[in-house]
């Protein structure tokens, strides 16, 4: 895994549930690549999850991965609460089902296949990737809207 990723997530709901969308940026030596999607009823959560999983699937082969994302949920979930999900049967800490399992079972898949590092940044906050993928996550939004 020598090949060096930068990869920028966000997800966007318009209503919470809503029509939502996600953007990934791609960066890879002095090449950018962008994706971005939506589904028409969803959650924000559910967004900024599978802008994770699409940004790691785009990879073609096991890579050092150093993801950016804004959502808390999102890196505290890999990084924190997950062994502990899959250790009592994909239920929290009170006994509850784990919202969302089934992106979390994809990125936890996903994240296998690389060495990744996952970091959290602040959003709107001028970061220039982290920008670009809230606007792919809207474009993803307005697609589906045709706004």
């Amino acid at each position: 895994m020598s090949e060096k990723v930068i990869v920028y997530t966000d997800g966007a709901c318009k209503g919470n549930p809503g029509p939502g969308g996600w953007g990934v940026v791609l960066r890879y030596g002095g090449a950018c690549k962008t994706l971005h999607g939506g589904e028409r009823q969803t959650t924000n959560n559910r967004m900024e999850l599978l802008a994770a999983i699409q940004g790691l699937k785009a990879l073609n082969r096991g890579c050092q991965v150093e993801l950016y994302t804004d959502s808390q949920y999102v890196r505290k979930g890999i990084t924190e609460w997950l062994s502990g999900w899959k250790r009592n049967g994909w239920k929290t800490a009170s006994k509850k089902p784990v919202k969302n399992d089934d992106l979390w079972r994809e990125l936890d898949l996903e994240t296998a296949k690389h060495a990744v590092n996952w970091h959290w940044v602040k959003g709107h906050a001028g970061v220039p990737d982290n920008e670009l993928a809230d606007e792919l996550a809207n474009k993803g939004v307005a697609e589906l809207i045709g706004s």
